[in-house]
């Protein structure tokens, strides 16, 4: 009678012991699947970790003077190499027919990653007649030297524009500002930002940067 009980303890002891196990493994897989979901990033964070800051559209006042189509448009400039895509931008004619006077265009179609402050056809207007004329009849010389000041090596995002960037022609130029809203050596407007070709980011210019010579 004795060995009856204590073997029926012994079993119900065993039956709790398996169904507190049971119940600990449910558990337990429960909160395994709360912490894996809650570690899984959102859409949005999937998102943000993948887009490209260069995606951002182009801004400023001066963007409505870009074409809305074709190969001059932002979307055809986008397909092509920096000076090509520029001589198809009616908006930049004067800066191309430099260029090519200085034979850069194969320089910037070839280069890998540049940022191009591209003065706008009214910039070329109000230079100085003399200045301009002294430029274009010397163009390996001080045509060169002012095109190469408007080129920096790499891309340059509009979050990161502001400060001081070295040229390819070797001196420094200050961009100031924020947002939408920046100056170039405290003398050239930004007009339209954030233009995106084959191998640049083109920021146009409403004035012509002058290195010191």
């Amino acid at each position: 009678m004795q060995m009856r009980n204590t073997r029926n303890r012994f079993g119900v002891v065993g039956l709790l012991l398996v169904g507190t196990l049971v119940i600990g493994a449910c558990g337990s897989g429960d909160d395994d699947t709360d912490t894996g979901a809650a570690n899984e990033p959102s859409m949005e964070e999937s998102m943000g970790s993948t887009m490209d800051p260069m995606m951002a559209e182009p801004f400023g006042d001066g963007c409505a003077a870009v074409p809305e189509d074709g190969q001059g448009s932002f979307d055809g400039m986008a397909d092509d190499p920096v000076a090509t895509a520029a001589s198809n931008n009616p908006a930049l004619s004067t800066l191309v027919t430099a260029v090519d006077e200085a034979g850069l265009v194969d320089t910037l179609n070839s280069a890998e990653e540049i940022t191009v402050f591209a003065p706008a056809n009214d910039a070329f207007e109000a230079l100085d007649p003399k200045t301009l004329k002294a430029a274009m009849k010397d163009p390996k010389g001080l045509l060169t030297t002012v095109l190469t000041y408007h080129v920096i090596e790499g891309r340059i995002a509009p979050e990161d524009l502001a400060g001081t960037h070295t040229t390819l022609q070797g001196d420094d130029l200050e961009v100031t500002g924020s947002g939408e809203d920046f100056t170039v050596n405290g003398t050239a407007n930004m007009i339209c930002g954030n233009v995106q070709t084959g191998n640049a980011t083109v920021y146009i210019i409403d004035g012509i940067l002058m290195p010191e010579m």
